[in-house]
């Protein structure tokens, strides 16, 4: 990232994730960043969102800013679409306009989920949900409205900050509960923030295009599961949780769909930039030590 740089999004799990990177980063990353959240920039107001590149004229814009309950688009998915599509495209007129580069965050759930090798950005998609819908709309939008655009892919995301990701919901299950019952034959890759974050202040200010990025690795909800509550005790933390059940999707119904298999492959990524994601099972590792620390 270069010059004046814009951050949407950062009430977010992501978007708090990258501004404390930036300020990791040093100092003159710091100084050129704009950070906005929904009270001042709302995703279902156009206009908000024209003023404000219009009065900043970024060199960049980062958009953390997303729909992401998955079941709740279902019953909402003008909403889903409004946030997800219509304000991207937005950004992305309004940034061509200033010749800003935008970098913008979509999903593994714009996949049906029928492959058994990882996705790659050639695959076509096809989204079994409203949600996967209308993040797949913004992808398109920016890519026919922005010729400096990055889009980047990625999938089961969790994090320190923000509310309701998986391990944060693990966490406080295991305090609970004794048992857990976790879907077993749904596979993808838990990715880190800090892992998000951490390459986007590195990506040179030409890198555009659609590319895929997780942490390494595949897992099942189940062996996600299993994962975060041994790393925890091997942290020193106890919980009343004595047992995690493995089920099938069939036994835990969902409003939503989603994909049985979506590993993003991150090769293309790997090539462009020789960045190597680490595997999820070490970034889960490092994020419970910072978060219990």
């Amino acid at each position: 990232m270069q010059g004046k740089t814009l951050l949407l999004g950062t009430t977010g799990q992501l978007g708090q994730a990258v501004q404390r990177a930036f300020s990791q980063a040093g100092k003159e990353l710091v100084k050129e960043l704009v950070t906005v959240g929904r009270d001042r920039c709302d995703f279902t107001q156009p206009d908000q969102i024209r003023q404000l590149v219009r009065n900043l004229q970024p060199q960049s814009i980062i958009n953390c800013a997303a729909y992401t309950a998955v079941d709740r688009a279902e019953s909402e998915p003008q909403l889903a679409t409004t946030i997800n599509a219509t304000a991207p495209q937005i950004l992305a007129e309004e940034a061509e306009q200033v010749g800003a580069t935008l970098v913008h965050f979509s999903t593994d759930y714009v996949f049906d989920g029928h492959h058994h090798l990882p996705y790659t950005e050639t695959d076509p998609p096809n989204p079994l949900g409203q949600y996967g819908k209308s993040k797949r709309e913004g992808e398109q939008a920016i890519l026919a409205t922005c010729s400096q655009s990055l889009i980047l892919r990625t999938s089961w995301v969790y994090g320190a900050y923000g509310h309701g990701n998986f391990v944060k919901t693990m966490l406080r299950l295991g305090k609970e509960r004794e048992k857990l019952r976790v879907v077993e034959d749904q596979i993808g890759t838990p990715t880190w923030t800090g892992d998000l974050a951490a390459l986007v202040t590195q990506l040179p200010p030409d890198f555009t295009g659609l590319y895929h990025y997780s942490n390494s690795g595949v897992a099942s909800w189940y062996d996600f599961a299993v994962a975060i509550f041994a790393e925890a005790r091997n942290l020193g933390l106890s919980f009343p949780l004595q047992q995690i059940i493995p089920i099938p999707t069939s036994e835990y119904p969902t409003a939503a769909q989603r994909p049985a298999y979506s590993v993003l492959s991150s090769q293309s990524l790997i090539q462009a930039l020789d960045h190597i994601p680490p595997h999820w099972r070490s970034s889960l590792q490092k994020m419970l030590k910072n978060y219990f620390s």
